[in-house]
């Protein structure tokens, strides 16, 4: 018997959306897979969890090499209940997505389709993020497939570095020119309040690129039209900050 590796998706979009229905058929071609998904939206969850109340868990779909769950909690207890509770073995990958808008910049902090694997990263299982820059609930994800297809192929046998992820943002054209491997650029959302009532506030506003010039960034590729493939590590200490003389003496 062939032994196919396992492969763990999720998202921050609901176990409904498109974007995880797509990514689990090409996941499919791979491997044996398990969906473990929020039964709604959870859109910015970021690496939040639900540590005051029970969360609930469904079986939607048990057949040979898929099981689908959906799962009442955030995408980062999706994958702690997977890992934790669900599987009996270790995953071989852990992929989430296909987001309905990018994860490029910034906002890859608020991102819960990068809180995922995130989670899996700090589990020492190699993750990748995969997300569109667009506005449509339903897209045409067939120009990305070989791509995500290549990405987690090459995961699956080579690995990742300790501590590092991948989160893969792609623009919404009919043909990408190719992909670019690239660092986060530097950027912020502006505006972000609106007064809609008296005491009351809606979260809006839009992304000011603060370096929209420079072409090893991600925000770059995607207005360039290419997949921007960016390395993520766990590590967010300011190692040249550790070496400076910001020493503070106790009295």
């Amino acid at each position: 018997m062939i032994h196919r590796p396992l492969i763990l998706i999720s998202n921050d979009d609901g176990v409904q959306a498109q974007g995880i229905q797509v990514l689990t058929a090409l996941m499919q071609r791979l491997g044996d897979v398990i969906v473990v998904a929020p039964d709604g939206p959870r859109s910015a969850a970021s690496c939040s969890i639900s540590p005051i109340t029970n969360i609930r868990i469904s079986l939607l779909c048990d057949e040979p090499g898929k099981k689908v769950y959906k799962c009442s909690g955030t995408p980062t207890d999706c994958v702690k209940l997977a890992l934790d509770g669900l599987l009996q073995v270790r995953p071989n990958l852990v992929v989430s997505g296909i987001n309905h808008g990018d994860n490029a910049s910034v906002s890859l902090h608020y991102s819960g389709t990068v809180g995922a694997v995130l989670e899996a990263c700090m589990k020492q299982v190699p993750g990748i993020a995969f997300s569109l820059k667009t506005k449509s609930q339903q897209c045409d994800f067939s120009p990305y497939e070989e791509v995500i297809l290549q990405t987690a192929s090459r995961v699956l046998r080579d690995g990742l570095p300790q501590d590092t992820l991948l989160n893969v943002n792609f623009p919404e054209v009919q043909a990408l020119k190719g992909t670019r491997l690239c660092r986060i650029g530097r950027g912020r959302w502006m505006k972000e309040m609106e007064k809609v009532g008296e005491g009351e506030y809606r979260l809006t506003g839009y992304f000011q690129n603060l370096e929209p010039e420079a072409d090893d960034t991600d925000y770059w590729a995607l207005d360039h039209g290419y997949a921007a493939i960016t390395p993520v590590q766990l590590d967010m200490t300011n190692y040249s900050f550790l070496n400076s003389q910001f020493i503070i003496h106790n009295s």
